[in-house]
């Protein structure tokens, strides 16, 4: 299976050109391999070829991936809408979650996470367009809640995070990321030491990157069409 090697390959010429296209350095961008609904062995070869960091959407295939994998050089991303039932396991075994929109579920995260794990890393999912039943806090809570979470022990506030609308064109994709590298200006203007803008997938990371993205989340890309 060394169609996954090949597209790792591929994947990041194209986020080195797009920083260097940006005026940024060409390791400016940190690829997560989405693996949710893909196949251990994927993950595994992706793992050979050198990819680190991997994105799980649901807790019981993350955890399963975790253990089979079974490799402590590897970090795992939560990436999906966190239920409150669910956040004792993803204290105890993921090192990120980019989904945060709620107190509640930080104080969760915050109360469960293993000392002996080191602070969990943090990203607080914006509803940056506004869009009625998407998950993500409004920009007009965002301030309050990001102080607050800051706050919490065993975590680590990193940053922001956005599953903006759907928009063809590379300019319009720009809008809604360059609103998030505003926000995040702005969290570090308050003295918070935020440094993290997880944006962009595989439809307009392009355009993220162009706006400061530091994270980019690809899943087909990387693994091919999921089972």
């Amino acid at each position: 299976m060394i169609r996954v090697t090949e597209n790792l390959r591929k994947i990041r010429e194209l986020l080195a050109e797009a920083a260097i296209d940006a005026g940024r350095d060409d390791s400016a961008v940190q690829l997560l391999a989405v693996s949710k609904k893909q196949t251990l062995a994927g993950v595994i070869e992706a793992a050979a070829a050198g990819q680190r960091d991997f994105g799980e959407n649901f807790v019981q295939e993350g955890l399963e991936k975790i253990a089979a994998v079974s490799r402590n050089d590897l970090c795992w991303h939560f990436i999906g809408h966190l239920q409150s039932n669910k956040t004792r396991s993803v204290a105890a075994h993921f090192d990120w979650v980019h989904t945060v929109d709620r107190l509640k579920t930080a104080q969760r995260l915050s109360r469960q996470r293993p000392a002996a794990l080191g602070e969990l890393n943090i990203c607080l999912q914006v509803n940056i367009d506004d869009e009625p039943g998407k998950s993500g806090v409004n920009v007009d809570e965002l301030f309050e809640l990001a102080n607050q979470v800051a706050q919490l022990p065993r975590l680590r506030l990193r940053g922001l995070m956005c599953l903006p609308a759907l928009r063809t064109r590379f300019e319009d994709q720009r809008k809604p990321f360059a609103a998030m590298r505003d926000l995040l200006g702005m969290l570090r203007r308050q003295s918070l030491e935020v440094d993290t803008l997880s944006m962009g997938m595989s439809s307009d990371f392009r355009a993220a990157i162009f706006e400061g993205a530091t994270i980019v989340r690809l899943g087909t890309a990387v693994f091919g069409k999921r089972k």
